[in-house]
């Protein structure tokens, strides 16, 4: 019985139909495969996503500082995603604001006779003690369930206190997981925010201006990459979304590139700013001593600027002879070692690059939210169906602006580098990256994690905070991949480092290893049926 077969089979005839798409083996590296994806979880399983609300509100839009963002419904929801990423932020005018939880904090009355006065005074509470840039408003379940209209109060509120406010209509229980919630944020900013400062682009010299999509700074990862690219020469004009600003974003069509991280959560806006302002976007890695190196070559490999690529070889050298030594003793440490990640976004792929670094093989690897091409590639976008679900989000659509339209690279050049491998206006996907043998879960659940740890025993595991624990009882070493365990930044060269420090002192520390849990040598559960009693 294969690793797949395995644990496919204690699932009832129901759940087996379908689980069986979302479990793929990978025979040999490269190989196309298909996987189910984007579809809902099945009721009753202990499942690791989260909700449409907390795509929205706790991945995208949470990390802004200067913003004010407003959960509307119960304190619950805003609590659940209330610094919980461990999204940095440094604010050179005060304004920074993510480390408060803001809710109207909706109670029974307010659920019967509705919240959009509440909503309102909240919006005005807020503007008149913070003073922030702009106010964004996040619905959650029972908001959408009592119908307040949260876009009439946004617009009342604009006029009347004459500052940016909008509503996302990101309910919870909208699409089947964050992934939704995503693409509701994205919506949002491009209709709103980005470019609405109306900045031309800068013409009197050559310039080397950057957006970097999809990365939410968690332990400083963020500030890594902008002192590297910084470091080299390039300017950054935003971040999307950690340590980011309302601020920034509304100058981002300004950029002449845009660089993704994490493709699942951004790769609407990459999109909707090529179309509207011919602003070219490419796929990268800060994650892993290799890939940040391919990054930055590739990224002065586009603008094709001596003086550029001269700089990005000098930071390279400098920046590996500052770790050579402590890379050395790590790898020789870690190599051999097998690991399993199920985590979200790109992670899943980025940190099987990082592990590489140092000799660790990935065996397992999953998402919790992805579509089919964050799996397979991009070249698989026309062949996926859209379900109900999906067709629930807002698809917009956006025109070229022809004011701030970009001159772009020629299609020769464009078609040169494509050749080359430089992932422009692409994204691999992650299943190319691994190897055979090695297995590939969709929307991951409890049991099929303690199904895989039985059968790969891998030496580490990483994961989130909801199946985190469980892992570590089974005595496997397990650190968190969303907020990094407290610890951070994992990014570029010196965050490499501090990774491969933190997994190799988990794994040459087996605490939960050494324990014997009681209900393994005795019966914790007793009970009596008629005069019979049972242990």
């Amino acid at each position: 019985m294969d690793a797949r077969e395995a644990v496919l089979d204690k699932y009832s005839g129901r759940v087996f139909k379908n689980r069986k798409d979302h479990i793929v083996e990978l025979d040999e590296a490269g190989v196309p495969k298909e996987i189910a994806s984007n579809s809902r979880s099945v009721p009753g399983l202990m499942i690791n996503r989260g909700c449409c609300y907390a795509g929205c509100k706790g991945v995208v839009l949470g990390p802004l500082r200067d913003t004010v963002v407003i959960t509307h419904g119960p304190i619950g929801c805003g609590y659940y995603t209330w610094g919980t990423r461990r999204n940095k932020a440094d604010a050179p005018d005060g304004r920074n604001f993510i480390q408060y939880s803001f809710s109207t904090d909706m109670q029974e009355t307010d659920i019967v006779f509705g919240g959009m006065k509440k909503l309102h005074q909240a919006i005005k509470e807020a503007v008149e003690i913070f003073q922030p840039k702009a106010v964004m408003i996040c619905s959650t379940c029972p908001i959408g369930l009592i119908g307040d209209d949260i876009n009439a109060v946004a617009a009342t509120a604009e006029k009347e206190f004459g500052i940016t406010c909008i509503a996302y209509s990101c309910e919870g229980y909208k699409g089947v997981s964050q992934s939704a919630g995503h693409h509701i944020a994205n919506n949002g900013l491009m209709k709103r925010v980005i470019g609405s400062a109306k900045d031309e682009i800068p013409k009197e010299k050559k310039t080397f201006r950057l957006n970097i999509l999809g990365e939410y700074n968690i332990g400083g990862d963020g500030w890594e990459q902008e002192r590297i690219l910084k470091k080299i020469g390039y300017e950054v004009v935003a971040v999307l979304t950690g340590d980011g600003s309302y601020e920034a974003l509304t100058h981002a069509h300004t950029a002449n590139l845009n660089l993704v991280q994490c493709h699942r959560s951004i790769n609407y806006i990459a999109e909707m700013m090529k179309t509207k302002y011919n602003i070219d976007w490419i796929k990268v890695n800060f994650i892993g001593i290799d890939e940040t190196i391919r990054t930055l070559r590739e990224i002065a490999d586009y603008f094709d600027d001596e003086t550029i690529k001269k700089r990005t070889e000098e930071v390279i050298a400098e920046e590996l002879e500052e770790i050579a030594e402590e890379r050395e003793f790590y790898r020789n440490k870690l190599t051999g070692k097998t690991a399993g990640i199920f985590v979200g976004g790109s992670r899943s792929h980025h940190y099987q690059h990082l592990l590489m670094d140092f000799g660790v093989k990935t065996v397992i690897a999953g998402y919790e939210f992805a579509h089919r091409d964050d799996y397979e590639g991009r070249e698989v976008i026309p062949d996926i169906k859209l379900d109900a679900d999906s067709k629930n989000i807002e698809q917009i659509t956006v025109e070229p602006d022809q004011q701030l339209f970009h001159v772009a690279l020629d299609k020769a050049r464009f078609d040169e580098l494509r050749k080359k491998n430089v992932e422009l206006e692409y994204y691999k996907g992650m299943f190319k990256d691994m190897g055979d043998g090695t297995i590939t879960i969709d929307d991951f659940n409890h049991y099929e994690t303690e199904k895989v740890l039985e059968i790969f025993k891998p030496d580490i595991f990483y994961s989130g905070i909801k199946d985190k624990y469980m892992i570590m009882k089974k005595g496997v070493p397990s650190n968190q991949l969303h907020s990094y365990d407290y610890s951070g930044p994992y990014a570029c060269f010196k965050g490499s480092i501090t990774f491969a420090r933190n997994t190799y002192l988990s794994i040459s520390t087996p605490a939960w290893n050494m324990m014997t849990p009681p209900w393994r040598t005795k019966s914790t559960l007793e009970g009596t049926l008629g005069d019979e009693n049972y242990a």
